[in-house]
């Protein structure tokens, strides 16, 4: 089943789904069932919207509504997509169903039920019932429904096919939709120039909604225009845009009691990133900010990163660009914002801007760049990619790694593939490769092995020319500028 023009890039997950859509004629028996999740605003209902189309199959969006009514539409939806009408009136979830399931007959076709979380929350046994028609017996199995539940409260989709969940070993088919990368969504946001490109990606991401429905499909023209453009859609009140952030945390089910976690998030963008630095940012010990943490994390909102290296050391990273544009930017400036003083408000926050928002996101980036190129550089997988500090007891000092990547556990030393040092705004030169080539000694001395290491220079502002010297001559070394992030060809072993 050949993906729509419509449907930008999204091919694995397109083929994930057509691949559970067997061809009329297959041997699969029976109803399947299949979850698809993802954070909000990545396109999911536009996506399985597209897949019902093209396979002549059902779609509900359900919404918050009584049991009752929510059944009344559901059955009503059912009945006028396959011309399928019910003979006696449905009043519970029980018959609705099997209305559902014996509705679809014959040749294989998707039923999505979009936003199923607003169901469960009228309807906590809904689950259960799904198991029940779905299992020996029951109306599935008489059935060519490929049964597709998708949500965006991330929460309460992980908990469907976890543990003792009802519906734990049904699915077919489990697919996260997640934001476009960075490459993605350049394209998508139709910008070639690599550091406008990563400017827009440090605030928006790659949430593909932010382009058109919440943001006018307004696009910078150039690097001229970035300031411009914060000012006229982020900052601005008029703009949807402005409160998304604010909405991404309340519209979790999960969170109660806003105020902990917007703390929580408010500390991680300000840089700190571990346990102990969270709760003194927040005022708490480190036990009590141990569930908005583990919340927050179920949620998709942030993510743990353990030391590369095993050190017993956590650190966390906001998943979603715009909620930490949100917290090191706006939260504390609101008023002024909402009273029309943006112009005024970004010019005060450039140096937050740069140092709290474009260094740790180039950061990601570059991280992501080895993940997807790690083939190509090394020439085997990458096992772990992410960063690292190692303590020096001569200097006395810690050593930040920005870029840690390892193979595989082994018997013998933990190879190590790579170390890099990532830098937005700094020029990078020789110094920075000496205190790579440190972390590479001590490391050494870890039982690590990095004999062959790879070493690794990511800069936005350029290379001096001693250090292009050095890496004409050895084939180990990478400087990495923004061009190369952004290509999209089989890289070259050593370039600028």
């Amino acid at each position: 089943m050949e993906k729509p023009a419509s449907v930008f890039d999204r091919h694995q997950e397109w083929a994930g789904l057509a691949d559970f859509l067997p061809a009329t004629g297959s041997a699969m028996g029976g109803a399947t069932l299949g979850v698809v999740s993802g954070r909000r605003r990545q396109g999911k209902s536009y996506l399985l919207r597209a897949l019902a189309e093209a396979a002549e199959g059902v779609y509900f969006g359900a919404t918050e509504a009584t049991e009752a009514e929510s059944i009344r539409q559901f059955t009503r939806s059912i009945s006028q997509q396959t011309g399928h009408v019910p003979q006696t009136d449905v009043h519970t979830w029980d018959e609705a169903v099997r209305h559902m399931f014996t509705s679809i007959q014959g040749s294989p076709r998707p039923v999505v039920i979009d936003e199923f979380p607003f169901l469960t929350a009228a309807s906590p046994a809904l689950p259960s019932i799904l198991q029940r028609e779905l299992g020996p017996g029951g109306s599935g199995a008489d059935s060519s429904a490929r049964l597709i539940l998708c949500g965006s409260a991330l929460s309460v989709m992980g908990k469907l096919l976890s543990g003792t969940a009802p519906l734990r070993g049904r699915a077919g088919l489990e697919l996260i939709i997640r934001p476009f990368g960075y490459r993605d969504a350049a394209e998508f946001w139709g910008i070639g120039d690599p550091r406008l490109a990563l400017l827009v990606h440090s605030v928006v991401g790659g949430t593909p909604a932010y382009r058109y429905e919440f943001n006018r499909g307004d696009v910078p023209t150039g690097l001229e225009d970035f300031d411009a453009w914060i000012v006229r859609t982020v900052l601005n009140p008029q703009v949807p845009l402005f409160r998304e952030a604010r909405y991404l945390l309340s519209e979790e089910p999960d969170i109660r009691d806003p105020a902990i976690y917007q703390s929580v998030l408010a500390a991680i963008a300000a840089g700190d990133c571990t346990n102990g630095g969270i709760a003194n940012y927040v005022g708490r010990k480190s036990a009590e900010i141990a569930h908005p943490l583990r919340v927050l994390e179920d949620c998709g909102l942030i993510e743990r990163q353990p030391d590369a290296f095993g050190a017993k050391r956590v650190q966390y990273r906001i998943s979603e660009p715009l909620i930490t544009f949100y917290e090191a930017i706006m939260r504390t400036r609101w008023t002024a914002l909402e009273s029309g003083r943006a112009f005024q408000v970004w010019e005060s926050v450039q140096h937050t801007f740069k140092t709290q928002i474009l260094g740790p996101h180039f950061e990601g980036v570059c991280r992501s760049y080895v993940r997807d190129r790690d083939l190509e550089i090394f020439g085997e997988f990458a096992d772990q990619v992410g960063n690292a500090v190692l303590n020096d007891p001569v200097s006395r000092l810690q050593i930040e790694i920005d870029v840690a990547v390892t193979a595989a556990e082994s018997a013998d030393r933990r190879r190590v593939l790579a170390l890099g040092e990532a830098k937005w705004g700094e020029i990078i030169g020789t110094g920075h490769l000496d205190r790579l080539r440190r972390a590479q000694s001590l490391l050494n001395g870890k039982k690590f092995d990095t004999a062959d290491a790879h070493l690794m220079l990511f800069s936005a502002a350029g290379f001096t020319d001693g250090i292009q010297a050095v890496a004409a001559s050895e084939p180990r070394l990478h400087l990495v500028g923004l061009g190369r992030l952004y290509q999209r060809d089989g890289i070259q072993p050593v370039a600028a």
